[in-house]
């Protein structure tokens, strides 16, 4: 189980879904803390409608997918026939994934996002299809689903799965008693997979970690800063009101709030960057997560199937909002700012080991001569940094030509969804050394923050969960207590 969700769920208040309104905090709460899921009255009618428009349609046009074949057999026609069993062929052939299963929470995420966007009123899918996601959510059963096949361009072999699972083809995982199998329309198979939701949920997974991290990213910064009487100059409000990007102007303030007022003087006219230039390297982080969440916010709600049947006048829609390319390369800014950050909190650590800047022993070391202290957290620290820059690379730099040359772009959103949170979890361990050594820095000088700030508040939290031996000992598990500790100081 994931570090924010403890072993024992308190039981939360069900999320009602009506295809307009959810957020990826929602998401998160599905998948991870199992929150239960209520369909909307509003939402079930734009299903019901939107279906019966889809039976309508059919009978006086081509649809895609519907009475054509798929892909680059979009001008075949399906005979009438031959419908009945179409879209299971369909399913059957598209749900080729390979690799590892896919993690429950990463499942349920998925879920709860195809559910909400059915509800939106697009697919023309049978009403029956969200009643056993709703239930299978609430029961804790979810599909078996593996890791590779998306390109960015729709989920299809993920939601193939789904599909199957759904017919009682495939198994279901999970705790909760498995869904009664259900019967699927001819058309509804293009309808179910023709979405992006595991991408999506994925991605709604990764903010909600970003926005964890990069609040708790204030709070290490400022204990650091405090370690090493760090100059309140460069964190002034008018420094930042005269070069006014909302995520420098943030972060900025935060430190502000943190700290209070100066306990002691400035120590150097001007700090190195990893505290002078705090603001300005990791206000883009955290522009660029305010700006996935608007992205997730239209991806979640999104009527984005192909094609996109509309009950107002009983019309089919062909187009392209399946393509991924606003939420793929959202990811991949957010992960390059992610690495910038980082790096500034190697480089915070790098000081606090260095006697110039706490008057402290090197490598903050006690006992013994030549004890070596938390030396090795700044090599610990910067194979994990090592790790988050490998994942910078840009998905969206490549490109795949398929289906016989008709899809010949690609956004591999899914990709970066993937590496964003490898590069979170990577990144959290970065924070986690500094806060370890912030720590011991702050109790080797008798130095705590001033009483009435959220700072202290931090301070003691650490203080309390952190081994207060400064011997020379294996410093692995404070790491590991300091990274579950973050997510703590998202709330200060």
């Amino acid at each position: 189980m994931h570090p924010d969700v403890p072993d024992t769920l308190p039981a939360l208040d069900p999320i009602v879904l009506n295809g307009q309104t959810m957020t990826s905090a929602e998401v998160v709460q599905v998948a991870r803390a199992h929150a239960p899921v209520v369909v909307d009255d509003d939402g079930r009618r734009r299903v019901d409608a939107s279906w019966h428009a889809a039976q309508r349609v059919v009978l006086h046009r081509p649809v895609y997918g519907r009475t054509t074949g798929v892909g680059a057999n979009r001008s075949e026609n399906v005979n009438a026939g031959d419908r009945p069993e179409h879209g299971l062929r369909l399913l059957r052939s598209h749900a080729g994934g390979l690799g590892k299963l896919l993690p429950e929470e990463y499942v349920r995420a998925m879920l709860v996002v195809r559910l909400n966007q059915l509800l939106a009123g697009g697919a023309g899918l049978r009403p029956a299809v969200v009643d056993v996601l709703a239930d299978a959510l609430n029961a804790g059963s979810f599909p078996a689903v593996h890791e590779f096949g998306a390109i960015g361009t729709g989920d299809l072999t993920a939601l193939a799965e789904t599909g199957l699972t759904l017919l009682g083809e495939r198994f279901w995982l999970g705790t909760g008693a498995s869904p009664e199998p259900i019967t699927l329309d001819s058309g509804d198979a293009l309808a179910l997979i023709s979405s992006n939701a595991l991408t999506i949920g994925m991605a709604a997974i990764a903010w909600h970690e970003a926005h964890q991290l990069l609040s708790a990213a204030h709070v290490v910064t400022a204990l650091s800063f405090l370690a090493v009487d760090g100059s309140h100059e460069a964190l002034a409000e008018p420094v930042h009101a005269g070069r006014p990007h909302p995520g420098q102007v943030r972060a900025a303030a935060e430190l502000r709030r943190l700290l209070g007022e100066p306990i002691n003087p400035a120590a150097r006219i001007q700090d190195p960057f990893g505290y002078r230039c705090f603001p300005q390297v990791h206000g883009p982080a955290l522009d660029a997560t305010a700006d996935l969440g608007r992205v997730l916010e239209v991806e979640i709600n999104a009527a984005a199937e192909n094609p996109l049947i509309r009950a107002d006048d009983d019309s089919a829609y062909h187009h392209g909002a399946f393509h991924s390319a606003y939420l793929g390369q959202a990811l991949d800014r957010m992960r390059l700012a992610l690495l910038h950050t980082g790096t500034l909190s190697a480089a915070r650590l790098a000081s606090l080991v260095e006697p110039r800047f706490t008057g402290l022993r090197p490598f903050l070391a006690d006992g013994a001569s030549g004890s070596s202290g938390v030396m090795i957290l700044e090599y610990s620290a910067n194979s994990a940094l090592a790790e988050v820059r490998s994942l910078t690379e840009t998905p969206s730099l490549g490109n795949a030509i398929v289906s016989r040359g008709l899809e010949e772009h690609s956004s591999f959103a899914f990709q970066s969804a993937r590496q964003s949170l490898g590069s979170l979890n990577a990144f959290r361990l970065v924070l986690a050394c500094e806060l370890v050594a912030a720590l011991r820095a702050l109790r080797m000088r008798d130095l705590a923050p001033n009483p009435d700030t959220p700072l202290r508040t931090a301070y003691e939290l650490a203080a309390a969960k952190l081994n207060p031996i400064m011997a020379d000992r294996q410093l692995s598990p404070d790491v590991e207590a300091a990274a579950a500790l973050v997510d703590e100081f998202t709330d200060l």
